[in-house]
């Protein structure tokens, strides 16, 4: 008898997740999925995707049929073919997906002012005010407030409350209790006025209104929402800014030698094509033809160029700096290095745990709890005698003054006052999500070349035989190097410039491949490269020129040795040269209890000359683009909550993984678009004010939070005993609100730490 062997295949599949409005919808949608059998999944809130691993008889539409049950939209990704402008298409034809929220937020914003002005100005309540402030609140409480109301009832159906529930219990009950007033009580009476009093009497509650706290609720709250919205959609933009990064178009080379310009999407495995000095390397390759060297530090973190000739292999997105090289394509489109970073950055935002609103916590609680105090006020009041009217009058006073409209202005006014002084400080912030990290990390990883280093080669020493003055020496090899656009050749030659001023034209100017260049200048034959550029003329180094070498080869720097009629006189020392202000950072960082490591894909002599330089303990060199976001991974797994710093695309998934990525404002789009945070000065010692600003704009978020409720939970007694009028209502909200905008405000006074007296680090 044959036997049914199951599929145990595992398929892995994307999908666009719509719907959500908080954290707590991301968890509900992955607690259903990994109910299914053989499904493992991961749902993430800011980049509104799932990712799912499943096997047997699922498919990706019983995924999707699980995702729409629970009450939200589910589908793949729509799958484009990339090409070679990658600006794709027009701005104006892409959908907006901000656009429903912002007419929602004009829309409520438009009609609520008008409501509030006439509520909270007995002055300007004519004949029919309240007729007039309800066909104005009207469209704000259905049309503006019912992204609320949907997610109110979805999170009913799953026994949740959230934020949602909160604002639309409130909203509905401002609203639902007015329009009884005005149609069965007595509020509708032309000429009714609502005094200015904060008098505390009972009232049978048939003449109070309350649309101005439904319409400035919700216009409050749409506002924080859209703010937040606008940084949550940045969070797909490292990818695009990473395949940005390849060339755009590639000269293949066709039989008989014929050049032809395509696409560099119509580039296909083993076709050669031409790289000229300066151009990008269109995909991975082998080099078949030429040698020159190759500027890698953007993908591979090296400082010093890659010298390549006749078989070595290249990267796609690294710039030829020198000679021209006929390359074949090995690996093309989703095979390339550059596409694999891409998909790392990729997985690093989906695994990345988005932080789950406060308010969402608190509303969990607070929902739950109100609820029951407005059914227990009903039970009580009726229990005692009291008419039905009063009664709900009550009740209903309970669910009006706990929805507090300070909820919604709480994070976001923190955030852009908090975000405004980091911008005058060199610091961006992106979105509230990223600040709840910054009160635990404990370990910041910091990328070396172009973070802790310049990230360009610069001339740091000379050293000279004796009877040399160093003055000559930069002379004659200064000319000659200025003649090369090898970055070594261009660092010597920049810093000779500045050093001696003008540098005489070389004659008979010769590169030698691979080893360095030949010349003569002012009638002296010089060789300036690599010591065996001078061996194979029979020249050798002095003993302190070659202990010279051998130390800066130690120290991990690059020797450069300088020879002119006939004699080795010289050795210049090139390296990454580190920042005047790294030491000082890391010594900030550690006062704020962080224990940095200096994580880097240079040579272990490299990075421990620099560790060593601005006091960091820890290193880890040699590390491959691909590895440096599993080391992160791997610091996280060990307990560590995990800062990064970095400033180039091999950093990109690095940043995205860590628990809060700081990019370095003069670093590479793609690693801006995965930080959190972006340092727009290139200055390491703004990491330590931007944790210290986070710090500080997370604790006034919380605040703001506790205050918003508090003044509402203060009412609670008042709306219990049936004491709360309109106007108490209203002077809650104000206070309230007028408390979290000041509370903000504190932040404007954030200052920099200051530089320490000259002499002290």
């Amino acid at each position: 008898m044959a036997t049914t062997v199951p599929d145990r295949r595992t398929t892995e599949v994307e999908l666009a997740i719509g719907g959500m409005t908080c954290a707590s919808c991301a968890a509900r949608i992955e607690r259903k999925l990994n109910r299914m059998e053989g499904v493992t999944a991961t749902v993430n809130y800011a980049t509104e995707k799932a990712k799912v691993s499943f096997g047997g008889d699922i498919a990706a539409a019983d995924l999707i049929a699980t995702v729409e049950a629970t009450g939200y939209t589910a589908h793949e990704p729509r799958q484009e073919p990339a090409r070679a402008d990658t600006g794709g298409v027009a701005p104006g034809r892409e959908p907006d997906p901000l656009l429903p929220l912002r007419q929602r937020l004009i829309t409520a914003v438009v009609l609520a002012v008008p409501v509030i002005v006439l509520a909270m100005v007995p002055a300007w309540q004519f004949e029919y005010w309240q007729w007039l402030s309800l066909t104005l609140a009207a469209p704000v409480v259905t049309y503006a407030a019912w992204p609320f109301h949907r997610a109110a009832f979805t999170n009913a159906r799953h026994g949740a409350a959230t934020m949602d529930t909160l604002i639309s219990v409130g909203v509905s009950a401002a609203f639902l209790w007015s329009l009884w007033a005005l149609f069965f009580g007595t509020a509708g009476t032309p000429g009714m006025t609502h005094p200015f009093e904060l008098t505390i009497e009972r009232g049978d509650g048939a003449g109070n209104l309350y649309l101005e706290a439904a319409a400035g609720v919700t216009a409050f709250i749409l506002a924080g929402r859209y703010f937040e919205a606008r940084s949550k959609r940045r969070a797909g933009a490292a990818l695009k800014a990473l395949l940005e990064l390849g060339a755009k178009d590639v000269t293949v080379l066709r039989e008989s030698g014929r050049e032809e310009r395509i696409p560099v999407d119509a580039l296909r495995v083993g076709d050669r094509f031409l790289v000229r000095p300066g151009e990008k390397i269109a995909t991975d390759g082998v080099v078949v033809e030429g040698s020159s060297a190759v500027d890698a530090s953007m993908l591979t973190g090296e400082s010093v160029p890659v010298e390549v000739g006749a078989g070595d292999a290249v990267t796609g997105a690294t710039v030829n700096a020198g000679g021209r090289l006929v390359v074949e394509a090995t690996r093309v489109g989703a095979d390339t290095q550059l596409a694999r970073m891409a998909k790392l950055v990729e997985d690093a935002q989906n695994g990345k745990a988005a932080a789950q609103r406060l308010a969402d916590r608190i509303s969990g609680v607070f929902v739950p709890v109100v609820i029951a105090l407005a059914l227990g006020t009903l039970a009580f009041w009726l229990g005692n005698g009291a008419e039905l009217t009063t009664a709900f009058t009550a009740a209903v006073a309970v669910l009006i003054i706990a929805c507090p409209c300070a909820l919604g202005l709480a994070t976001p006014t923190a955030l852009l006052v908090g975000t405004g002084r980091g911008a005058q400080l060199g610091i961006l912030i992106k979105g509230p999500e990223v600040l709840e990290h910054t009160r635990r990390v404990d370990t910041i990883v910091l990328d070396k070349t172009g973070t802790v280093t310049t990230g360009h080669m610069t001339l740091l020493a000379v050293h000279t035989a004796e009877g040399t003055e160093a003055h000559e020496a930069l002379r004659l090899a200064g000319a000659l190097e200025h003649a090369s656009e090898h970055p070594i050749a261009r660092a010597v030659a920049a810093g000779a410039a500045e050093r001696v001023g003008v540098l005489p034209a070389p004659e008979d100017f010769a590169n030698v491949p691979g080893l360095g260049v030949q010349g003569v200048v002012e009638g002296h034959a010089v060789l300036v490269g690599r010591e065996k550029l001078l061996l194979e003329r029979a020249l050798t180094l002095p003993a302190g020129l070659a202990r010279a070498k051998a130390d800066a080869e130690a120290a991990g720097r690059t020797a450069i040795a300088v020879a002119w009629d006939g004699e080795a006189r010289a050795v210049l020392e090139v390296a990454d040269a580190v920042k005047d202000t790294s030491a000082e950072a890391v010594t900030r960082l550690r006062s704020l209890g962080l224990t940095p490591i200096l994580l880097t894909g240079d040579h272990r002599a490299v990075a421990e000359s620099v560790a060593a330089e601005v006091g960091i303990d820890e290193v880890i060199a040699e590390v491959m683009p691909e590895d440096k976001a599993r080391i992160v991974e791997q610091l996280q797994n060990e307990g560590r909550t995990v800062a990064m710093v970095g400033d180039g695309v091999n950093d990109a998934a690095a940043l995205a993984q860590a628990d809060l990525g700081l990019a370095m404002g003069t670093g590479t789009d793609a690693a801006i678009e995965a930080g959190d945070l972006t340092l727009v000065r290139g200055d390491l010692r703004a990491a330590a004010d931007a944790i210290r600003l986070a710090r500080r704009t997370l604790a006034t978020i919380k605040s703001n939070l506790f205050w918003a409720f508090a003044y509402n939970v203060a009412a609670l007694p008042l709306a219990a005993a049936g004491l709360l009028n309109p106007m108490i209502a209203g002077a809650a909200m104000a206070f309230s609100s007028v408390f979290v905008v000041g509370n903000s405000l504190r932040l404007r006074r954030f200052e920099a730490a200051r530089r320490p007296p000259a002499g002290r680090s």
